[in-house]
């Protein structure tokens, strides 16, 4: 039910067009307002504190639209920093992002560096510890990625007494942004693909279309099994009845999507030639969002660390490591 209402909306208000504008430095607020208002933004809040209380294997398909559609803005992280705040916290209005890095500095200032849509964003979620800090972008100095269309942002708060702290939750932070960004990157990969496919079978060249060629046909299944195995392991994440992913789920369905994405992107191009880079074309505006997510709360370097460190900490073979997850 969300997800076909979800989707409806992103048809109407998140096309191209409006990706673009956005990204050229227009204003979020129309599409922004159309998901609020719809009440998407309570997704994962308890239904006595008036959310859905949706279960995280309905989130799932949901993620996935909004990578599908590369929503340019925060509604993915502010579903979750939202549920995160909880009830107990005075919600604040407007966009949250999701600090991907906070730092303290030795005057005081704090730091958020490379963080997703800070462009955009009207406060960051960051964890500090085992608490989390909420701090308001409007007190902020941004600094954009200055790569083309990113709405990435390193953002650094002069004064610390900006933050509002908020105990407990914090080591949930990187967890859930490690889930959804790899349900971003899922939902934006099988797109990749589907633009491809669709290119291949209709593009002539020499004669017959490019997927009779047997060279272009293996590259596909190659893609194709690339990105049915990053979906998979991106919704095992989601897999569970708890109200967060697992920490090491989280890290595996990161890691995977992370790795895909490089190729996917690369054989997308490769298969579609100079079209692909053009601006008019759409596949850059995917492929541009699979290189930023795949970098947004660690790569699949950062998350292979982890899953390493618990392979070699567990007392049992690799297949049964991979039967208990």
């Amino acid at each position: 039910m969300f997800a076909q209402a979800i989707e409806d909306i992103l048809q109407d208000q998140c096309t191209p067009a409006v990706v673009r504008a956005i990204e050229a430095g227009g204003s979020p607020l129309k599409l922004w307002q159309a998901l609020q208002g719809a009440g998407f933004l309570e997704l994962l809040a308890s239904e006595d504190a008036g959310g859905a209380g949706l279960p995280l294997t309905d989130l799932f398909p949901i993620l996935c639209s909004f990578g599908r559609y590369t929503v340019p803005v925060p509604v993915a992280q502010t579903i979750v920093a939202r549920a995160l705040l909880g009830s107990q916290f005075a919600m604040p209005s407007g966009m949250i992002t999701l600090g991907a890095a906070l730092r303290r500095e030795a005057g005081g200032a704090i730091v958020c560096s490379f963080t997703p849509y800070g462009m955009l964003a009207d406060f960051v979620l960051a964890q500090d510890g085992d608490a989390l800090l909420l701090l308001h972008c409007a007190a902020a100095q941004r600094e954009a990625s200055g790569v083309h269309g990113s709405l990435t942002a390193t953002l650094r708060w002069s004064d610390a007494r900006v933050a509002t702290h908020v105990p407990g939750a914090g080591p949930l932070l990187p967890t859930f942004a490690a889930a959804l960004h790899a349900a971003l990157l899922s939902g934006a990969m099988t797109r990749v693909f589907e633009m491809t496919l669709k290119h291949c079978n209709d593009r002539i060249q020499f004669g017959k279309t490019l997927g009779k060629f047997q060279a272009v046909q293996h590259q596909l299944s190659v893609m194709a099994e690339h990105v049915a195995a990053a979906s998979m392991a991106a919704e095992a994440a989601f897999h569970t009845d708890a109200a967060a992913p697992s920490l090491l789920a989280a890290a595996m369905a990161k890691s995977r999507t992370s790795e895909a994405a490089v190729l996917v992107a690369s054989i997308a191009h490769a298969l579609h030639g100079a079209i692909g880079i053009a601006e008019e074309y759409d596949l850059q505006l995917l492929t541009r969002r699979l290189h930023e997510w795949r970098m947004a709360h660690g790569s699949e370097a950062h998350w292979n660390v982890l899953i390493g460190q618990r392979v070699l900490a567990a007392d049992v073979s690799i297949v049964d490591f991979v039967r208990s997850v």
